[in-house]
């Protein structure tokens, strides 16, 4: 059975995500370890980490995750940004360690006018340069699918591919597959033949090998808009169909399962339990995860 959790908030303190994460009977959850539209973040001291490490071991949380900064763009043409990007990416990564995450996300990035095969060289570049000077860390860093507006990198599986065939140390990376986001690029998942053809063209082109985590989103935007809007699960465009298919796939039965959907509906109703309700329902869990 797939483990299921949300994006929770940190504020307040790091150990308030996996208090509302519990709340929830979540089996995972995923955090931002700083403000991600910022380059630098507030330290985090060793009490403040071990404070997480073991709320997160008292509440048996499974496949513990960081999103990091948004500013982040190791695809970019213009050096200073690409410099800074390194910079900030080491640190994401180095939090994610401190916290002992099981997984850091991030997006490929933007080549800027600079060209997709640029673009992807200067990431793999950039990951190279920081993994390399960050031996033995725990986290795996996983590449996340995008709708791929403008010239967002990620919006096609053969990115993929290439990033992965281009990095120094594989076994370190994996992908994140974000539903609203492959939905926006122009793969479909609201028909089984559509379900089946996105995930048998993903293992033809990178692997379902690869695949380590999903973030479970509808999609607010059309099918093939490349636009990024996230939705209820089956208030958006891609219907809860799609998601009773993911969620009983045996190929998928052990994968962490993440919500990003929007918090409160219009009238402001708290909406991760409704969501979190609707994976359990379709996995005949009525229990935690």
């Amino acid at each position: 059975m797939p483990v299921f959790g949300a994006h929770m908030s940190v504020a307040g303190g790091l150990t308030n995500a996996v208090s509302a994460a519990s709340a929830h009977g979540c089996g995972t959850l995923q955090i931002f370890t700083k403000n991600p539209n910022t380059w630098v973040g507030k330290t985090i001291t060793d009490e403040n980490a071990t404070a997480f490490r073991r709320a997160v071991a008292d509440a048996r949380l499974a496949f513990t995750t960081s999103h990091n900064s948004y500013l982040i763009n190791l695809a970019a043409a213009n050096d200073t940004l690409y410099r800074k990007s390194v910079v900030a990416f080491a640190d994401e990564l180095d939090r994610a360690e401190q916290l002992g995450l099981d997984f850091l996300v991030t997006h490929p990035g933007a080549h800027v006018g600079g060209g997709e095969t640029a673009g992807l060289t200067r990431l793999v570049r950039g990951l190279n340069e920081v993994l390399s000077t960050r031996k033995g860390y725990r986290a795996r860093v996983l590449l996340e699918t995008t709708a791929g507006q403008g010239t967002y990198l990620g919006g096609r599986f053969e990115h993929f591919r290439a990033i992965l065939g281009g990095v120094n140390e594989p076994e370190r990376y994996g992908v994140c597959l974000d539903t609203c986001h492959v939905f926006a690029a122009g793969y479909d998942l609201r028909t089984t033949e559509n379900y089946e053809e996105t995930f048998n063209e993903f293992d033809r082109v990178v692997g379902l090998e690869w695949l380590k985590l999903f973030h479970v989103n509808d999609s607010a935007a059309e099918y093939c808009s490349r636009v990024d809007r996230h939705a209820g699960l089956g208030q958006g465009e891609i219907g809860l169909e799609a998601f009773q298919r993911l969620v009983t796939d045996p190929r998928f039965a052990d994968h962490p399962m993440i919500l990003e959907t929007p918090k409160e509906d219009a009238a402001g109703n708290p909406m991760d339990t409704v969501n979190l309700a609707i994976l359990r329902g379709f996995a005949g869990d009525r229990p935690a995860g």
